[in-house]
């Protein structure tokens, strides 16, 4: 039997482009597990898989991590410290989309227990993940087409 995911888990995601590494950092009573996907792709697994996490995050997201590695959709290849930079719980973007414009006209920001409306994002709150859940399918699309928050055409 597959130990459950623990804070710290280093996740192998295979993908077209090479292998891409995510790390467990944090658990949300509502939306689970919170991975950070970091921005380098290998063609093969590094020796030195505790660089990784000092990496630049690519994005963040909620993934089913529990399913995924009991499935044997990823693995787990390590369990790291997670670095300072990625140890506070980030803050998210949401919103409505409107079904005429296919667009999101209010924001809101998410920091894990309460929200609040802003209208307009910023250069800088483009960058935000945005909060969600994604299944295996489109987190390995997202990292293929090297998708980013700011990126996204919402």
């Amino acid at each position: 039997m597959k130990k459950p995911p623990r804070i710290g888990d280093l996740i192998e995601i295979p993908t077209a482009n090479g292998l891409a590494y995510a790390q467990y950092t944090h658990q949300h009573a509502q939306f689970g597990a919170l991975i950070r996907v970091f921005d380098n792709l290998c063609a093969t697994k590094p020796e030195n898989l505790e660089s990784i996490v000092e990496g630049s995050v690519r994005f963040s997201t909620f993934f089913p991590l529990k399913a995924a590695i009991h499935q044997d959709i990823f693995k787990i290849v390590a369990h790291c410290d997670v670095a300072k930079s990625n140890r506070s719980f980030p803050i998210f973007r949401a919103g409505i989309i409107d079904p005429k414009t296919k667009k999101v006209s209010v924001w809101w920001l998410w920091d894990g227990e309460k929200e609040w409306q802003i209208g307009d994002l910023t250069p800088e709150q483009r960058k935000l993940p945005i909060r969600g859940i994604w299944n295996d399918k489109m987190l390995v699309q997202r990292i293929e087409e090297g998708w980013r928050p700011e990126k996204d055409n919402l």
